[in-house]
């Protein structure tokens, strides 16, 4: 690995964390030549499925693409990064899980959509309205009636 201040390329670990929810390894390094200290974080790559698009059309599950959505959905919302990695760990999980070759968009977007059910309403809400593809403002009502009924 790769000093940042002096690009040299030895580096001793001096503490490694393991952070299961979001499939992560982080590690605390220091370079033998300048001493610099640095923090690493490691993924491991999985061999993931194809997503299966409404369309029929089929492409890679990307978490960046995952990442991206629940980001908008919790714009300007009290839900930090870590939350919002632990749920793009927690989807990566279940997609996994599922043991297939191939997942329906749908069943992802299921799954993100109940997730942020429990983090926050509004976040809900955003996600649910690109999600669901609401026809119209009866639609959007429906919903929010029903997140209204469940909190009584």
């Amino acid at each position: 690995m790769r000093c940042r201040k002096c690009g040299h390329d030895q580096s001793k670990v001096m503490d490694s964390r393991f952070r299961p929810e979001q499939n992560l390894i982080r590690r605390r390094r220091l370079c033998l030549s300048c001493g610099y200290r640095f923090t690493t974080h490691e993924r491991v790559v999985m061999t993931m499925p194809l997503v299966i698009k409404k369309d029929d059309s089929r492409e890679s599950f990307e978490r960046e693409k995952v990442y991206a959505g629940i980001r908008r959905a919790c714009e300007k919302l009290p839900i930090s990064v870590e939350q919002m990695e632990n749920l793009v760990g927690e989807v990566e999980r279940y997609v996994q899980e599922i043991g297939s070759d191939e997942v329906p968009s749908s069943l992802i977007g299921e799954f993100v959509v109940q997730r942020l059910r429990d983090l926050h309403p509004v976040a809900y809400v955003r996600f649910a309205s690109v999600y669901k593809s609401f026809k119209d403002v009866d639609d959007f009502m429906l919903e929010l009636k029903e997140i209204l009924d469940d909190r009584k």
